[in-house]
C-alpha cells in the first residue's frame, strides 16, 4: 500500500456539482477562501471531474499542497450517467469500479483519494447483490491504497439495516439529502451514531429554503450576529453533521466557514435544535 501522508477529514466539504464550465475557477476560489475537503463525483452528467482537477492544479501552482486536502471522490452507476461514461459499460461491475477510480485519479493529478463514495444504491428497495458487488470492489481499492476510507450516499435506514445485517464491512461516511421536514434525517443519523459512522448532510440550505425564513432562526441570526444560513450550519454541526456546501459566491465561501465560530447557545435555541433533530 502507498505511503501517502494523511490529511485530518475536513469538517466543510465543498460541492462540486452543476458547475460546468466554472468548476475550475470556483475550486480554486473555494480553496482560496479556506476550504481543504473538495466533493465530487465521476459522473459527467452532473459534475465535471477533470475541471475539479485543474482547479486543484492552479492551487497547488499558487503553493497548496495535496496532503493539506481531503478529496472524496464518487461511484456512479450506469443508471445515474449520461452517455459521457467513465468505464466501460459492458464491463462487470468490479472493473467499472475499477475504471472508475483509475479515471478519477487522472482527473484529479493524485495517486489516491482520501474517501470513495458509491453515490446510491442500484435500487431505492434495499441493499442489492450489484451494490454487494461494488462494495466488495470499492474495498479492494482501498485495500490497494487508491483510497483511504469508503462511503455510501443517497441511501435510506432500510439500506443501511440490510447492509449491516449481511455482515459487510459499514462505511466510514453516509451522505444524505437532509430536510429538516423529516427531523434531519434523524433515522439514518441515529444508525450513523450508533456506530460512529461520520454523516455528510447536504442541500441544507437548497432542500430548506422555509428554515432560512423561520422566525426563530432569524431571531437566532440577529442574536449572534450570524446570517441564517450560518445558524442552519452551526446547528448541523452541532448534532454531527460533517458538511457540504456548493456556493458559487465568494462572500457566502467566507461566511460558511466562519460559521465553525458561531456557538448557539440560548435557550430557544436549546428547544429549537432538541425539536428539530430528534
Amino acid at each position: 500500500m502507498p505511503n501517502h501522508t494523511l490529511a485530518p477529514v475536513s469538517d466543510f466539504l465543498y460541492g462540486t456539482a452543476w458547475k460546468e464550465e466554472r468548476t475550475p475557477v470556483l475550486v480554486e476560489l473555494a480553496l482560496r477562501m479556506g476550504f481543504r475537503g473538495i466533493d465530487t463525483a465521476n459522473q459527467r452528467r452532473h459534475y465535471f471531474e477533470a475541471g475539479v482537477g485543474q482547479g486543484l492544479a492552479a492551487a497547488y501552482a499558487a503553493g497548496l499542497s495535496r496532503a493539506d486536502l481531503f478529496l472524496q471522490k464518487k461511484f456512479t452507476y450506469r443508471t445515474g450517467q449520461d452517455h459521457r461514461l467513465p468505464y466501460d459499460p459492458a464491463a462487470s461491475l468490479p472493473v467499472q469500479v475499477a475504471q472508475s477510480m483509475a479515471s478519477s485519479l487522472e482527473h484529479l493529478g493524485t495517486d489516491y483519494v482520501d474517501s470513495y463514495v458509491l453515490h446510491g444504491p442500484a435500487s431505492g428497495h434495499g441493499w442489492s447483490r450489484a451494490d454487494v458487488e461494488v462494495w466488495e470492489a470499492m474495498i479492494q481499492e482501498r485495500d490497494a491504497g487508491r483510497t483511504r476510507l469508503l462511503g455510501v450516499s443517497n441511501v435510506s435506514l432500510r439500506h443501511l439495516e440490510q447492509m449491516s445485517e449481511s455482515h459487510a464491512e459499514l462505511p466510514a461516511f453516509v451522505q444524505n439529502r437532509c430536510f429538516a421536514r423529516l427531523g434531519w434525517d434523524r433515522e439514518v443519523r441515529s444508525f450513523c451514531g450508533e456506530r460512529k459512522i461520520t454523516y455528510q448532510g447536504f442541500s441544507l440550505l437548497t432542500a430548506n429554503p422555509e428554515v432560512l425564513q423561520h422566525p426563530l432562526v432569524v431571531e437566532l441570526a440577529a442574536g449572534s450576529k450570524a446570517t441564517p444560513a450560518q445558524v442552519i450550519f452551526s446547528f448541523a454541526r452541532s448534532i454531527g453533521m460533517l458538511l457540504l456546501t456548493g456556493t458559487s459566491n465568494a462572500d457566502h465561501m467566507k461566511q460558511d466557514l466562519a460559521s465553525v465560530n458561531i456557538i448557539l447557545l440560548t435557550r430557544s435555541n436549546l428547544w429549537w435544535a432538541k425539536a428539530a433533530a430528534s
